[in-house]
């Protein structure tokens, strides 16, 4: 991932949302219900899926109030998540039909491709520096460091599809190199399957009944987001 300035990355704080007390008064007071479990084999891993299951089951119905609070994150990624889908969509419809959107010239074009790449890299950096650490400390979904959760795999994988693609169009930009939509397609291509595994993925991670099961509603109005 491409170095960012943290003037960058602390704008992109404030556009998110309203930044957390601190990590620690998140995690004050009642802790939410959390699975800890230990899988030593096939076996046990299905009787764990299979209480699990049960457990969820049990779990009462939300209010509607209780249910807002516990999907705010999700539905805050999911406004962010969908402005990159419309953006990769313009993108790769060009390199599909071959041809850029009527309404773009070459550089609003690039322009367009670049700030996407901004954007997204920005994106990753506010929840990999304050959203996912406090997360991680109930939620193994977003465990940083050695044996990272899955969806810090898939950043690192989206970067290095994403860091390709940028340095085409950087090249374009420039004038060292024509731009050639099918060559951008397959700039795109490398990693385009896992960036919407990712956008899809994580907005579910962060949905109600995921998050019910970890923390309490007063803990949620407290989040970084």
């Amino acid at each position: 991932m491409a170095d960012l300035k943290q003037e960058e990355i602390s704008e992109g704080v404030e556009r998110l949302a309203k930044p957390a007390e601190t990590e620690a008064e998140i995690l004050n007071g009642k802790k939410g219900p959390a699975v800890e479990a230990t899988v030593g084999g096939s076996e046990i891993k299905k009787e764990i899926e299979e209480e699990e299951k049960k457990e969820e089951v049990k779990l009462p119905r939300l209010s509607a109030a209780e249910f807002r609070a516990y999907n705010s994150m999700a539905e805050h990624m999911e406004y962010f998540h969908n402005h990159f889908r419309q953006s990769w969509t313009l993108l790769y419809s060009a390199c599909e039909s071959k041809k850029r959107p009527s309404n773009l010239s070459l550089k609003q074009f690039l322009s367009t491709g670049l700030q996407f790449c901004s954007h997204l890299s920005t994106h990753h950096a506010i929840e990999e520096q304050r959203i996912f650490p406090v997360l991680a400390q109930k939620m193994p979904e977003f465990k940083q460091g050695k044996n990272a959760a899955e969806l810090l795999r898939q950043h690192k994988q989206i970067h290095k599809g994403m860091d390709e693609f940028e340095a085409y169009l950087e090249r374009c930009r420039s004038g060292e190199t024509e731009l050639q939509l099918g060559v951008l397609k397959e700039k795109m291509d490398s990693w385009g399957t896992v960036l919407w595994t990712h956008l899809e993925q994580e907005v579910k991670t962060l949905g109600a009944e995921n998050m019910r099961r970890y923390w309490t509603v007063e803990e949620m109005r407290r989040m970084p987001m």
